[in-house]
């Protein structure tokens, strides 16, 4: 981790509304489930503009509502956000998150209606914890085989069909007034590299870009009043500088050429696209002078918070960050917590569709032919650790089977075995005389996947393959997301209901 400030900013006072305008460009993370850390709360009491909910502040729904109302003791106009994408991504399974199978799926089906339900009830359970502000929908388009970041978080590849889900997603949050956050600006399916754990580079050409753009444009057409930037350098607009800290990137492109006057606000800054090659607080300095109106410091470590805090203040007072362009990008702040910071009562929040996520992860598993119903069959799941940034429910194929035939028995796999010949081994004697299911998640991706299957295969070609990822060549079934839901959904088919 670098720092290149002071973690207390030790320089001049700057005057009261200044010194608030740059809280107010900040989004803080933090530990606990039950109490506001002392140091937040000082963060709160001089403007800090929101603050991100993780698994580690989730324990249960009242528990949730308790700390929303907690935070908002300290200081009403706080915007309380957390990512809600669906499909098994989320950090509310503990406070009885709605199911919905993830944007992949919900493209498949391409029916606007059930995804607006989905997100409506994605929305509405957001409305009954006093958490108003979502950082969703993945507006990315899925382009590079081996992108290892969007995948079925993506709407899929083409501009108009996630355009489409995009604008039915953003209307339907917006309506149980939640404000939704289209991301990863300029788009982060073209590359190669997760920019949680490096450097990533976009090749692609301004012309081969501008699909991507257009499914941001449609966000931006639909209302949408936040939008995310990715830690992505684009060779064809800024060769130089990540998206998230480009002055072309971010004011020329999204602000002058696709209108967007809503609130901007950076992706993670403890990345490490950005962290190891800039440090979180240069690149809080950074970003903000680039055209971001917010920066999120979600790890838990408040000091990470300080030093990026001290190194706006350090730079305002030194002239290097221009006072009108934090008053601008605190105006914008103010402006999306005049319309979504204050929670409804939860008691006069409405239903939503229970179902909906069910019916869109069904609809989905359907779309492809079927392979022939199997009782009793031993499955093996095979699925990468969970990705550190992302929540993961404990979701896995063998337990949804069992949920629909409870003959079924099975082995989940999560990350290359330390022994695969020896698991493969027992494998194969455990499901002798059964049908076999071996299912994968993206396994392109993960070569021991692939050899792990093989083997499998090799003994037992007459085995039904599952995707549980992106489709692959040879499957007999793909779910298009590994959300409750979707396994839920494939586990039927394989059971023939």
């Amino acid at each position: 981790m670098i720092h290149t400030v002071p973690a207390v900013y030790d320089g001049p006072a700057l005057p009261v509304d200044l010194d608030e305008a740059a809280h107010r460009c900040l989004v803080a993370g933090f530990d606990g489930t039950a109490s506001v850390p002392h140091t937040l709360k000082r963060l709160i009491d001089r403007g800090l503009g929101g603050v991100i909910l993780f698994t580690r502040n989730v324990r249960d729904a009242e528990q949730v509502r308790r700390l929303t109302d907690e935070l908002r003791a300290v200081r009403p106009d706080l915007l309380v956000a957390i990512d809600n994408e669906g499909g098994g991504i989320g950090h509310l399974v503990g406070a009885g998150a709605p199911d919905v199978p993830g944007n992949f799926a919900l493209g498949v089906v391409d029916d606007t209606e059930l995804t607006a339900r989905c997100a409506d009830a994605l929305a509405g359970h957001l409305a009954t914890l006093g958490i108003t502000a979502s950082y969703a929908p993945v507006a990315d388009l899925q382009h590079h085989p081996d992108n290892p970041i969007v995948r079925t978080r993506s709407f899929g590849g083409d501009p108009g069909l996630a355009g489409r889900h995009l604008r039915a997603w953003i209307t339907a949050t917006e309506a149980r007034g939640i404000a939704s956050c289209a991301k990863h600006f300029p788009g982060h399916g073209g590359t190669v590299t997760d920019s949680h754990h490096d450097t990533a580079v976009d090749p692609r050409s301004y012309e081969e870009l501008l699909p991507d753009l257009e499914a941001f444009r449609e966000a931006v057409a639909a209302g949408v009043p936040m939008l995310m930037s990715a830690h992505v350098v684009f060779q064809a607009l800024d060769p130089n500088r990540p998206a998230t800290l480009s002055r072309r990137v971010l004011r020329d492109l999204l602000r002058d050429e696709l209108g967007f006057d809503g609130v901007l606000v950076s992706d993670a800054l403890e990345m490490k696209a950005i962290a190891d090659r800039y440090g979180e607080a240069a690149g809080a300095r950074i970003a903000l002078a680039a055209g971001a109106d917010q920066v999120i410091v979600a790890v838990p470590d408040l000091e990470t918070t300080l030093a990026c805090r001290d190194a706006v203040l350090g730079a305002l007072r030194a002239g290097v960050l221009p006072e009108e362009r934090v008053l601008e990008a605190a105006g914008r702040v103010e402006r999306l917590v005049e319309r979504y910071a204050d929670p409804v009562d939860p008691a006069t929040v409405a239903g939503w569709d229970t179902g909906a996520g069910q019916e869109a992860a069904r609809r989905a598993v359907r779309g492809r032919p079927a392979p022939p119903p199997v009782t009793g069959a031993h499955v093996v799941d095979l699925f990468p650790p969970p990705h550190p940034a992302l929540n993961w429910g404990g979701e896995d194929l063998l337990t949804e089977l069992r949920a629909v035939d409870p003959t079924a028995s099975g082995t989940a796999v999560t990350g290359e075995p330390s022994e695969p010949a020896a698991l493969v081994a027992g494998i194969l004697r455990w499901a002798e005389g059964s049908p076999l299911v071996v299912a994968t998640c993206d396994a392109g991706l993960h070569p021991w996947q692939d050899r792990f299957r093989s083997a499998l295969l090799a003994r037992r070609p007459d085995a039904v393959r599952v995707s549980t990822g992106l489709p692959e060549d040879g499957d007999s079934l793909c779910s298009y997301g590994r959300g409750r839901v979707n396994l839920r959904a494939a586990a039927e088919v394989l059971a023939g209901r």
